[in-house]
């Protein structure tokens, strides 16, 4: 995992509308970025809408929200539409923006191996440095856990 402190690796992703984003594009704010394995699916459907529930507080408190999973755009676009996600999904099919941020590798799942994206969270600060970090994360209560960490602490100062 990247740690506090870390610069927070660059990325340009397309979105579920097929925009191109950067994370130049966050610069001089807070983001979060959560890794989710499959949109769609329980866990990823419960910590989306989680983060959608909790994004106008951490909007309050200047800070964007992100998601990224190795699905394409397209299903990217119909998870998004389907709950009314009202920030960007990212399409990192092929793992290399995950493997960057220590989010993507092997995995295993009723006796297969194969390679995904692992429940991951980091929180970047305006100057683009890690400030927390959310290892292996629990879908249900991890937006409302990250919101009231940010809320506790100044955006200098995180955990």
């Amino acid at each position: 995992m990247l740690e506090v402190g870390d610069d927070a690796p660059q990325f340009e992703l397309q979105n579920q509308h097929g925009e191109t984003v950067r994370k130049t594009d966050f610069d001089g704010q807070r983001l979060v970025i959560y890794f989710y394995p499959r949109a769609n699916t329980d866990g990823c459907t419960t910590e989306a809408c989680g983060f959608n529930d909790t994004l106008a507080a951490l909007e309050d408190l200047d800070t964007a929200v992100i998601g990224i999973s190795d699905d394409s755009v397209s299903d990217l676009e119909k998870f998004a539409g389907e709950y009314d996600l009202e920030f960007d999904l990212l399409a990192d099919e092929m793992g290399e923006v995950s493997t960057l941020y220590e989010s993507y590798g092997e995995k295993q799942l009723f006796g297969n191996t194969f390679d995904g994206v692992f429940r991951n969270t980091y929180v970047v600060g305006p100057d683009g440095a890690i400030q927390a970090v959310y290892e292996n994360v629990t879908p249900e209560g991890h937006a409302e856990e990250v919101l009231s960490d940010l809320e506790d602490e100044p955006a200098e100062a995180l955990p």
